[in-house]
């Protein structure tokens, strides 16, 4: 299973522009539309920010309208899991609407960027098909996993890279949040276990 993105090393940068607000640094966030240094300080201060949606709420409770909302959505966003996300969540992937919501739920399980490719294309064609890549994923295998496939999960480095790979196999998400906990802390843990599946 893969991290859905048309760059194999995205990091922080998902795509081409669009940033993860959860490990962005406080200058490109500062350059995102409609964040003022209050903001933007705030913003660092919540994060992590487990889904979209909560985004969301952060950014109407800062008093950004939705349109306002949106217009930062197409240059930062948290990923949906293609597999879990809600409708609230896929509504706020800038032009998905009411028929990817019932594109992306049909065909759960997904599995893998191919099988994407080959169904999202058939209704909005290639080049919006990878548009739309840059705000979803796919958990990613913890044990199976190759390095440049868990390199995609934002923020990630080589450090913790290592990490996930000496604990192989894992068994649990107990096992992930007390190994990876050591390094990173609670709320940095739970961000990185959104990306990732223990099969």
């Amino acid at each position: 299973m893969v991290l859905l993105g048309p760059s194999p090393s995205i990091n922080a940068q998902v795509g081409k522009g669009l940033l993860d607000p959860n490990v962005a640094t406080e200058k490109d966030l500062a350059g995102l539309p409609h964040m003022t240094p209050a903001i933007v300080k705030a913003l660092l201060a919540e994060r992590p920010f487990m889904s979209v949606t909560d985004l969301n709420t952060f950014l109407v409770g800062q008093k950004l309208t939705p349109e306002q909302a949106t217009d930062f959505y197409r240059k930062a966003f948290v990923h949906v899991n293609l597999n879990t996300g809600t409708r609230e969540e896929i509504m706020l992937i800038p032009g998905a609407g009411t028929r990817m919501v019932r594109e992306f739920a049909e065909y759960r399980p997904w599995k893998a960027w191919a099988q994407f490719d080959k169904e999202i294309s058939k209704y909005v064609g290639q080049a919006e098909t990878d548009r739309l890549k840059q705000y979803v994923f796919i958990p990613i295998d913890l044990n199976a996993a190759a390095d440049d496939v868990i390199l995609t999960i934002p923020g990630l480095g080589a450090r913790m890279l290592g990490e996930f790979k000496e604990y192989r196999p894992w068994k649990t998400k107990a096992q992930f949040d007390k190994e990876i906990g050591k390094y990173v802390g609670a709320n940095e843990t739970a961000r990185l276990w959104r990306y990732v599946v223990i099969q």
